[in-house]
């Protein structure tokens, strides 16, 4: 079955903590409840999207940089 981790707030979506900085996760890393996956930029405020279920990550459904609406997938877990 098929898990997701949801956007907790609108924003923009970020995999990397900076553009010259490698991506939080990628597809096939493990995940631990609590791991940050992203961010969700908000007015220049940069919000951690923590992990709120365990797994492995399958896809990421939202790209980074990408404009995200509450309660839109960002990540899918196997």
């Amino acid at each position: 079955m098929t898990k997701q981790i949801l956007s907790p707030l609108p924003g923009t979506f970020y995999r990397r903590p900076s553009p010259d900085k490698p991506a939080f996760k990628e597809v096939g890393d493990s995940v631990a409840v609590g791991d940050v996956i992203g961010l969700i930029e908000v007015m220049k405020s940069f919000n951690e999207v923590a992990a709120d279920q365990a797994g492995t990550i399958t896809a990421f459904p939202a790209d980074d940089e990408e404009p995200v609406m509450a309660g839109q997938p960002l990540v899918e877990l196997g």
